[in-house]
C-alpha cells in the first residue's frame, strides 16, 4: 500500500505531465504573480492555466509549503543554511561536496527543501539529504532492485519514501561506490 507522501508525489508527477511544467516552474509563476492567499492562487491557476481544481489546489499547497520552509530559514537565509545551523554547521562542507557530486550528473535536478531535509528530484524523487545531530548526513536513495548491505542500509525505519540509507561522516565517504549508487538512482528518476 502506498504512503500518503507517495500518493502526493504521484499527484505532483501527474500535474507536471498534464500541464507540461515542472513544479519549480509553477512555484516561480505563483511567486511572480504576487498572490499569497490560497484561494487566489487556486483561482489564478484555474483561470490562466486551465488547471482542474484539484491540480490547482495541490500546486498552491506545495507553494505554501515552500514559502513556509523559506520563511522558517529566516530573513536573508536560504533553507539549506537553516538545515546546517547550530551544532550541524560542521556538516555543511560535507553537504556542499555531496551536492557538487550530484549536480555533476545533470542540470535537471530540482532541490526541494523540506522540514529537516532536502529532497532531490528529476521527473521523480531519487534522493534526500538530511543532516543528523549525530554528526553525520543521512543520504536516502531509491534503488528498488539493489539488496541492502553493511554500507547501503535498508531505509526501513528511517524514511518510507526511500529504499536505502547511507550514513556519511566525511568527504572521503563520497567515493566511487557512493557515486555509482547516486548515479543509478538519478538515472532511474
Amino acid at each position: 500500500m502506498a504512503t500518503v507522501e507517495e500518493g502526493l508525489q504521484a499527484q505532483i508527477r501527474n500535474i507536471e505531465a498534464t500541464y507540461g511544467k515542472p513544479m519549480s516552474d509553477w512555484l516561480a509563476i505563483i511567486s511572480a504573480s504576487g498572490l499569497t492567499k490560497h484561494t487566489d492562487v487556486v483561482s489564478m491557476l484555474k483561470k490562466d492555466y486551465g488547471m482542474t481544481h484539484g491540480a490547482a489546489h495541490r500546486v498552491s499547497l506545495v507553494a505554501r509549503e515552500q514559502a513556509a520552509v523559506t520563511a522558517a530559514a529566516g530573513p536573508g537565509r536560504d533553507p539549506v543554511s537553516a538545515l546546517y545551523a547550530g551544532k550541524k554547521a560542521s556538516l555543511r562542507p560535507l553537504h556542499d561536496a555531496l551536492m557538487n557530486t550530484i549536480q555533476a550528473f545533470g542540470d535537471d535536478i530540482e532541490v526541494a527543501p523540506k522540514k529537516g531535509y532536502l529532497s532531490l528530484r528529476r521527473r521523480k524523487q531519487f534522493a534526500m539529504i538530511q543532516p543528523s545531530g549525530a554528526g553525520r548526513i543521512d543520504l536516502g536513495l531509491i534503488l528498488r532492485d539493489v539488496p541492502p548491505d553493511a554500507r547501503l542500509e535498508s531505509a526501513k525505519g528511517f524514511n518510507a519514501l526511500f529504499t536505502h540509507r547511507v550514513r556519511l561522516t566525511s568527504t572521503t565517504d563520497i567515493d566511487p561506490q557512493l557515486i555509482a549508487w547516486l548515479q543509478r538512482a538519478y538515472d532511474r528518476a
